[in-house]
């Protein structure tokens, strides 16, 4: 069990990683000015846009938008919160991950939902989007089932002298 919480947490830091790096840089890009942001970085969404064929980035639709403003004001601060919890071995990660892996699996529902409805996706596209619905469900399953340590005698004593 401890492999496979191991590559658990592996994935979930690495998605979080993704995550708390594009939620501000790549996609706040669609709700905040762009004249906020560097002109590499607005040049480096619209390369994304046109070499993936990424319609919803090259014009978000309103859903997509409030997506946006949800992965900033909740999803981005909880990304980072879960890379320190689960590198640092915070008991709290487990429900940081938890509560990352729901809020990812419900936006790609609705960005799948809207993906395969129009017909407009790519197989590409469709490959770049996919690997965050595995993230989300290994995020969820490692918010649930987190098998922590029993606490050990040392913290033991220390909790019953207090």
């Amino acid at each position: 069990m401890g492999v496979l919480s191991a590559v658990a947490d592996a994935v979930v830091v690495l998605f979080s990683l993704t995550i708390a790096m594009a939620a501000p840089l790549i996609g706040a890009q669609s709700v905040i000015p762009p004249h906020l942001y560097p002109a590499p970085l607005r040049d480096f969404k619209r390369w994304y846009a046109a070499e993936f064929d990424d319609y919803l980035m090259a014009q978000p639709p309103a859903f997509l938008r409030g997506i946006f403003w949800l992965e900033i004001a909740f999803l981005w601060p909880l990304s980072v919160a879960t890379i320190y919890g689960v590198l640092a071995r915070r008991r709290w990660a487990a429900t940081t991950s938890l509560m990352a892996g729901v809020s990812t699996l419900t936006s790609m529902s609705a960005i799948l939902g809207e993906m395969l409805g129009s017909g407009r996706a790519t197989p590409r596209l469709l490959q770049l989007y996919a690997p965050y619905v595995v993230f989300a469900v290994i995020a969820i399953l490692r918010g649930l089932c987190s098998c922590s340590a029993p606490p050990s005698p040392a913290s033991s004593a220390r909790k019953k002298r207090v």
